[in-house]
């Protein structure tokens, strides 16, 4: 298996190279050569396996320069009941007749980018062990990628972590659980800014490949294809347990910011998964529904970006959209680049043509969009209804998902986090009397020391850090 470039660098990489390095050299995502099909055989083969069974057949198929036999092992040590509380790992709760959750958020901290995160550290480490090496990893965070970052890197040999994320938008639990972290190799900067101007500076950072490779920067955003392809397992461990055989299908419902997480389920729906539909969920900040009505991309300014109480999709450029775009133009590189670079730098918008328009159905989208009060009237209706307590952002699913049901069709969604992350809103939506539970080990996590730096949305005021704090 070899990758390539969003953009048109056609040089073709393998698995581990790409691993440790994120961004292309072009500036562009790296994505497969091609999609792996999974045959009818293969298809019902998987449905008895494991969690960690699965994760391994489906990574094999994108990762082949790392022995079988170690790759078992990783994942094996990765998916189990004590991390993630359950055999099952991402266990469905049916909320509804042709409606349920798909468990995703029983890791460390709480949220669904455990999920992949977990892996990602133990892949980090064992890569960096066999060449000897050394990786700063730089990311942005909204919410939750941070912290699920910083517990699979904490203590981690060879890995230092440089999160940024936006100064005072993030929930107290989110904000404690990242700057609770006394470990050395962790390092919090709350960038005077919103997510996008965070995301901003790890794209520029990456984009200058001389100080990238003078301090062997690396990602963990989902920009990073290893993540996604982490994600990719969920999907098929979620139709599985859905359906009874393998010639029904689902539809999935992502609660969106980043275009990341259901840019997973865009990937096996590639490979073949039954996927009816993939439903994206946006909160106030709207982009990617807006696209998916329109054909138009438009990011917002910082000034536009709306402070919502699903803070994790407060996001006006959704990184991870390149992927689907650049598949969707038929892996023309050059069209790519001048959709993600040249009319975005030079506009801040694209449109497509009415013919690549036309297409976008055939990949199986749809859109739907969520605000604070159909938050509040989500979370306390399947509360009261179906006696399930949801966080801010799968309410924002589960709003979207009601609306887009079909007959016939059982519709997923992907929990995004347990409703402990966001106490203030459920109590808005609930009474204060009602609390969400969360694990003993954190009940005092908002008192603990906190360990962070208030920095400027200034590339090289971090670019500065991060010298100060790498040895060359």
């Amino acid at each position: 298996m070899k990758y390539i470039s969003t953009r048109g660098d056609q040089t073709p990489r393998r698995f581990c190279e790409i691993l440790l390095e994120g961004l292309a050299p072009d500036g562009g995502l790296y994505l497969p050569v091609s999609y792996p099909v999974i045959d009818a055989a293969k298809l019902a083969r998987w449905r008895g396996l494991s969690y960690a069974e699965l994760a391994f057949e489906i990574l094999s198929l994108y990762i082949d320069d790392i022995p079988p036999l170690d790759l078992k092992a990783l994942v094996d040590r990765t998916y189990t009941a004590e991390v993630f509380g359950t055999a099952a790992i991402t266990p469905l709760t049916a909320l509804e007749p042709g409606l349920c959750l798909e468990g995703l958020s029983n890791g460390p901290t709480l949220a669904f980018k455990d999920m992949a995160m977990q892996l990602l550290g133990n892949l980090f480490e064992y890569e960096l062990g066999r060449r000897g090496e050394q990786l700063n990893i730089l990311g942005a965070t909204s919410g939750d990628t941070g912290s699920a970052a910083e517990y699979a890197m904490r203590g981690k040999k060879g890995v230092r972590v440089f999160m940024l994320s936006p100064h005072g938008r993030m929930s107290p639990f989110q904000q404690a659980q990242m700057f609770s972290l006394q470990d050395e190799n962790i390092h919090n900067l709350a960038v005077e800014g919103v997510f996008d101007d965070a995301q901003d500076i790890v794209k520029a950072v990456s984009n200058d490949l001389e100080f990238k490779r003078a301090y062997r920067i690396g990602t963990v955003n989902s920009i990073n294809w290893a993540r996604l392809l982490a994600q990719v397992v969920y999907y098929f461990a979620g139709y599985f347990q859905a359906t009874k055989s393998n010639d029904e299908q689902v539809s999935f419902t992502v609660p969106s910011g980043n275009f990341g997480n259901v840019c997973a389920g865009h990937v096996a729906r590639q490979m073949g998964l039954p996927v009816k539909h993939l439903v994206v969920a946006t909160n106030e900040n709207n982009v990617l529904e807006e696209f998916f009505r329109t054909g138009t991309y438009r990011v917002r300014a910082s000034s536009e970006t709306y402070e919502t109480s699903s803070p994790s999709m407060d996001i006006s450029k959704a990184s991870n959209f390149e992927r689907f775009i650049c598949d969707l133009v038929g892996r023309d590189g050059a069209r790519t680049k001048a959709l993600f670079h040249d009319a975005i730098v030079g506009e801040g918008a694209f449109t497509l043509t009415a013919e690549e328009f036309a297409r976008v159905a055939g990949y199986g989208f749809q859109a739907g969009r969520s605000t604070h009060a159909d938050r509040l009237a989500t979370i306390r209706a399947t509360f009261e209804g179906q006696g399930v307590l949801i966080d801010t952002h799968t309410a924002d699913g589960v709003k979207v998902a009601r609306e887009l049901c079909e007959d016939g069709v059982p519709m997923i969604v992907l929990e995004t986090a347990l409703p402990a992350k966001f106490e203030g809103t459920i109590a808005e939506a609930l009474g204060s009397e009602v609390k969400a539970p969360r694990p003993a080990a954190l009940a005092d996590l908002e008192s603990r020391p906190k360990r962070f730096q208030v920095v400027p949305a200034d590339t090289q005021v971090v670019k500065q850090y991060i010298r100060d704090h790498v040895p060359l």
